[in-house]
């Protein structure tokens, strides 16, 4: 299933979260001098319009990168998120929104590489032509979680794989935990991030509990929920599961949380969740 497409979802709450846990993730492995391999299974078409229909029927990236934009005194994590966004839009207004490809590239070094792989027939070119000049970054036509195995363990012997599917096929909440295990079997020293979105709040209780039973150590959540009351229609809430996290992690996105949360709804009663799933 190929109907999904982010450009009506770029620059959400979902979206900060995400880059907001990728970004610290390669701050951290940066500081080190060994090269990285950063996998992306599901990396889209690498940058979204805030103007054009599909993002201006949602109006979704007012409750999220929409937030921070021309905001005084931001914690030092969200103020560091939001300069790649601006950067992103060569220091004017907010137009245009960048996806996880392009801010890894933004973090990364010259020893470094990136490997992207997208599914869909319209965004992959796209993808391809932003770093069609790039000679560290691959991007690959295909399945994301085909590809991703044959890439790992990556010659680096570090890395982080992104996996962030649609989740259009409701099976794809136990495929991921299938999936990671997998890539961890492999090379169990890689970081692991997980996005999921809260539709289901059975589905996603579930994943937990498989993570918390998969035998892997060293597991963090981290979760915005726009309501409590998850039996409402639609995304309520979204997360990230992240396997082997930098230690400086949960400090980081914690303080970035405990401000962004609390704006996110309209009413106020947005909330974080910070949780060690499983301990190393």
């Amino acid at each position: 299933m190929l109907s999904y497409r982010h450009a009506f979802h770029a620059g959400n709450y979902a979206d900060v979260l995400k880059h907001l846990v990728l970004s610290r993730t390669l701050d951290y492995m940066a500081q080190k001098p060994g090269p990285i391999c950063y996998i992306d299974t599901h990396a889209g078409a690498g940058g979204y319009s805030l103007v054009c229909s599909e993002a201006k029927k949602t109006d979704e990236f007012s409750q999220g990168v929409g937030l921070l934009w021309g905001q005084k005194g931001l914690p030092p994590v969200l103020a560091e998120y939001r300069a790649l966004i601006e950067r992103f839009n060569e220091g004017k207004a907010l137009r245009n929104y960048p996806g996880s490809p392009w801010i890894a590239r933004q973090l990364l070094r010259k020893q470094d590489r990136l490997e992207l792989c997208e599914l869909h027939p319209k965004d992959h070119p796209n993808l391809a032509r932003l770093f069609k000049s790039e000679r560290r970054v691959n991007c690959h036509f295909g399945d994301g979680f085909k590809r991703s195995l044959a890439l790992v363990p990556p010659i680096e012997r570090r890395g982080l794989v992104l996996i962030d599917p649609s989740y259009e096929i409701k099976s794809d909440y136990a495929t991921v935990v299938t999936h990671i295990k997998a890539l961890h079997k492999r090379f169990a020293t890689g970081t692991y991030a997980l996005w999921y979105p809260l539709v289901d709040e059975h589905r996603v209780r579930t994943l937990e509990k498989a993570f918390i039973r998969s035998g892997m150590r060293n597991i963090e959540l981290y979760q915005v929920d726009v309501t409590e009351d998850h039996s409402q229609p639609g995304m309520t809430g979204s997360g990230m599961i992240v396997v082997n996290p930098p230690w400086t992690l949960k400090k980081d996105v914690t303080e970035a949380l405990q401000w962004f949360a609390p704006k996110v709804s309209d009413s106020g009663n947005a909330l974080c969740r910070v949780e060690v799933l499983v301990p190393e």
